[in-house]
């Protein structure tokens, strides 16, 4: 093994676990890989930034703008609202409809984005039919990741692998070459889960207190000038029992007492944060002793709210952060006035993450908490702030659900005729995927289905910026030999081995690391060692290829393989077991099913 491949492999194996930890969000880790890679000149600085001008990364930029011009358009919605007239069938029957409709609307359209819909349609279910959520959220997650496998333009990991592949000099895909497959996972998936959905939880619907323990949240007070509190101590004002209320920081005149003991005395100005229950915080409200901060101290632009100023209206809602939220990498403490239109943060649920196991809503520092991708927000909120709050990008109300917006008919119809074209052109290869999805955004440009200013704050930046910098890998593993040193050895390891051992191997190793690293950086570290495995055996690289491409997207065992299943397993409703338990099954079952299908191929 050269230097040059123990270099790489040490900073493969650096990515890996970066991926794993979320010790970084994956556009910086993409940056990180780009100044590792060209500080030890395992690629030249035009092949560094080669990912930025792939045909993938850029047929995925142009398929997330035909998208976002679907969602503003309201062709997904109205591809979802017939879900609403299946309220009367019974659960055993709804299971497998709602997972069939979501699976095949997502093999065209953002995966994500038919998730999100079909969580506040789910949610709506619930609330007025008494359908539990548990028994649907999870399933409809998976078969929209199935069906996003199901053609070319499903997923980012389908175009991925197939620019590897025609770079690798392997012929390109066909938009439905591989759709029968997807079919078959599809259907397998359906009856699945659709037999195991007993193994779901109950619950039917989230519950503010107990899902944010609201018996445990955070606000920041001010002793007002008047308040009879003066001078008292901390024990004097709130007694002993921390369980009802604990007072975590104290600041006076710009400086900060981390720990307060209980006999520090409080003074007239006096910056508290407290972690009380919510029986407290009415108390504190009313008491005339204390104003509850409504502000920052990041925020000179907003004023604390006074008691006499509290809306009798207030309302707590939870926010789900989104990929590129303005809020993402923002706390409680630096969540300005201007940044949630009014709204006042109260606590920010975590998700869960394999540096974050726990339900982990508060620590002592809670309010330096960094919101993620996943995590959600709770706040409180007046109705008119409410209609601002709807507006914000990148950002989903899990609670109070915005009434589906009545666009224009001619603009849906419009919208849906661009997709139902570039598909066709792809379809009939009358043109490649990538001249096909340009098409599409000049149409959608050019007959105004889309405002490029909105384009440029909901497109998912993380997903580029993470194809842009591990594309660059797989060029240094060609550079190195280190693709050629791979196979080979495996190669040694398959010796004489049947054609479905080596298949199976290849899904089985590719299927295990989809579950804990990003589906697209598995597939752009596989790919290329696939090829190489298929080409040294003289076998048609296709089956191969199809193994890494399906392997990547079956993220089912964890919640934080795939996107969908982190926005469902954030909402706090599942734990790890429902994944690691149903995902499990059905990802030997796939497994085993897609190891003969592909091993026949050869």
């Amino acid at each position: 093994m050269s230097p040059d491949i123990l270099i790489l492999f040490g900073i493969l194996l650096l990515v890996i676990l970066l991926f794993a930890l979320e010790i970084f969000p994956v556009d910086k880790i993409a940056f990180i890989i780009l100044g590792l890679l060209l500080l030890t000149n395992l690629v030249s600085p035009e092949e560094a930034i080669s990912g930025f001008s792939s045909p993938a990364t850029i047929t995925v930029l142009s398929l997330m703008i035909i998208a976002i011009g679907l969602e503003d358009n309201g062709v997904i919605d109205w591809l979802a609202q017939g879900l609403k007239k299946l309220r009367g069938l019974p659960l055993l029957l709804m299971v497998p409809v709602f997972m069939f409709i979501a699976g095949s609307i997502s093999a065209f359209i953002n995966t994500t984005a038919v998730v999100l819909v079909f969580v506040k349609i789910i949610d709506e279910l619930t609330e007025k039919f008494d359908i539990p959520n548990s028994k649907l959220l999870l399933p409809v997650s998976f078969a929209a990741i199935i069906g996003g496998s199901c053609t070319l333009m499903g997923t980012s990991t389908n175009l991925i692998v197939n620019a590897v592949a025609v770079r690798r000099g392997v012929e390109r895909f066909g938009f439905f070459e591989f759709t029968w497959l997807g079919v078959i996972f599809m259907i397998i998936t359906i009856v699945m889960v659709s037999v195991m959905i007993n193994f779901l939880p109950k619950k039917k619907r989230t519950d503010l207190k107990a899902d944010y323990d609201l018996d445990e949240f955070i606000t920041k007070v001010i002793i007002s000038k008047n308040s009879g509190l003066i001078s008292k101590n901390i024990k004097q004002v709130f007694g002993t029992n921390p369980e009802d209320i604990e007072v975590i920081r104290l600041k006076r005149k710009g400086i900060i007492n981390e720990h307060p003991g209980k006999y520090t005395t409080v003074k007239e100005g006096d910056q508290l944060l407290l972690r009380c229950n919510i029986e407290q915080l009415i108390k504190l409200k009313d008491s005339g002793d204390f104003t509850v901060i409504r502000k920052t101290e990041n925020d000179s632009t907003s004023s604390p709210l006074q008691n006499d100023e509290i809306d009798e209206n207030i309302e707590l809602i939870e926010l789900l952060m989104l990929p590129n939220s303005p809020l993402i990498g923002k706390s409680i403490k630096t969540v300005g006035w201007y940044d949630l239109h009014g709204a006042f943060p109260l606590a920010i649920r975590k998700r869960r993450s394999l540096r974050n196991p726990g339900r982990r809503i508060f620590d002592k520092k809670s309010d330096d908490i960094e919101l993620r991708v996943g995590d959600r927000l709770l706040v409180e909120v007046t109705p008119a702030v409410l209609d601002d709050l709807r507006k914000m990008d990148n950002v989903s109300i899990l609670q109070h659900y915005q009434d589906i917006s009545i666009a224009s008919k001619n603009k849906r119809n419009l919208s849906l005729g661009i997709l139902l074209l570039v598909i066709s052109l792809s379809a009939f290869s009358i043109f490649p995927i990538l001249k096909s999805a340009i098409l599409g955004c000049f149409l959608m440009i050019l007959f105004k289905c889309i405002d490029l200013g909105k384009v440029y704050s909901q497109v998912n930046w993380q997903i580029i910026f993470l194809l842009a910098g591990m594309i660059p890998i797989g060029v240094a593993m060609s550079n190195t030999g280190a693709d050629t040193w791979l196979a080979q050895n495996l190669l040694q390891l398959f010796d004489d081995k049947a054609n479905y051992i080596i298949i199976g191997l290849l899904f089985l190793v590719t299927m295990f690391l989809s579950g804990f690293i990003s589906n697209n950086a598995t597939a752009i570290i596989i790919a290329p060692i696939a090829i190489t495995i298929a080409t040294n055996l003289n076998l048609d690289p296709k089956p191969f290829i199809l193994s890494v491409l399906f392997a990547s997207n079956f993220s089912f065992f964890t919640p934080v393989g795939y996107q969908t299943n982190t926005i469902i397993y954030g909402m706090g409703i599942y734990k790890f077991k429902h994944f690691l338990i149903i995902g499990g099954v059905l990802s030997i079952i796939l497994w085993i099913t897609a190891t003969f299908l592909l091993s026949s191929q050869l």
